[in-house]
């Protein structure tokens, strides 16, 4: 019973320190205020809190967005001690701008971004990372998107490969509901947990838990437009605007992962 009180204790004040560590970067001014606005949905402290993200890592995020929201963050927050890589699109057609728009964030600010590393992400056609080099993985409401590939084999391959032994998976995805088939394709957006669950197990990746930072029950995850009809994209534009405004950004399931100590 001591022991495990003890351990208890040392988890405890280890998640303070991450928290204090990171509250700084959350708060940080040179975020934009478009992105700071969407704390409120993604809560930041409490996923890389729990995702353990220490300031002395190397880190890969897996296809940054465009306006850099995790970005804004990470790349500060592990500058001096630790290394951000920006794993991101190959330079295809229907890519090629969202890789504009991020390099010129990138470029605009060489003070909060000089020293992340780019490297590339597309299924197993890319090395985001030297063999067992990095010590985070994350990545950000992407599964929907190699389902409909056909690569998410080969994404979770890549990242296990990528990561050390003892190494963290981070995922982050839209979540669909338990009860209903998944969809291979993941046409809607969503993902069901369990299914997320299962195809990092398959690359050989241990499931160390779930938080539920992200969950949101007022999304009923019914639309016609998929998850696009709600906050940021609101692909519907004007119809029903103001019901997906009140739902705001999708129920998430937030999942982490280990690479199996040898």
């Amino acid at each position: 019973m001591a022991k495990l009180l003890s351990l208890a204790l040392f988890v405890s004040a280890e998640t303070g320190c991450l928290a204090s560590g990171l509250q700084p970067f959350i708060d940080s001014p040179e975020r934009s205020a478009a992105n700071r606005a969407r704390d409120i949905y993604r809560h930041p402290l409490e996923v890389l809190t729990f995702f353990g993200v220490r300031n002395n890592a190397t880190v890969v995020e897996i296809w940054p967005a465009p306006d850099g929201y995790w970005t804004e963050i990470l790349a500060p927050y592990l500058k001096d001690h630790g290394h951000y890589i920006a794993a991101w699109f190959e330079d295809t057609p229907s890519h090629h701008r969202a890789n504009e728009v991020f390099a010129a964030k990138l470029e605009a600010a060489p003070a909060l971004f000089g020293k992340i590393e780019i490297k590339v992400f597309a299924g197993e056609r890319h090395e985001i990372a030297p063999p067992e080099s990095a010590d985070f993985v994350l990545t950000f409401r992407n599964l929907h998107n190699w389902m409909a590939d056909g690569e998410e084999a080969q994404a979770f391959r890549t990242f296990y490969h990528a990561l050390k032994p003892g190494g963290i998976l981070g995922l982050v995805e839209h979540r669909a509901p338990a009860d209903q088939p998944q969809d291979p394709l993941a046409k809607s957006g969503y993902v069901r947990q369990d299914v997320a669950i299962e195809f990092a197990k398959d690359a050989g990746f241990q499931f160390l838990g779930s938080s539920e930072a992200d969950a949101n029950p007022k999304d009923t995850k019914d639309y016609s437009a998929g998850v696009w009809a709600l906050p940021p994209v609101f692909r519907l534009k004007d119809q029903d605007h103001d019901k997906y405004a009140e739902i705001g950004e999708s129920d998430r399931f937030v999942l982490k992962f280990m690479k199996p100590a040898r």
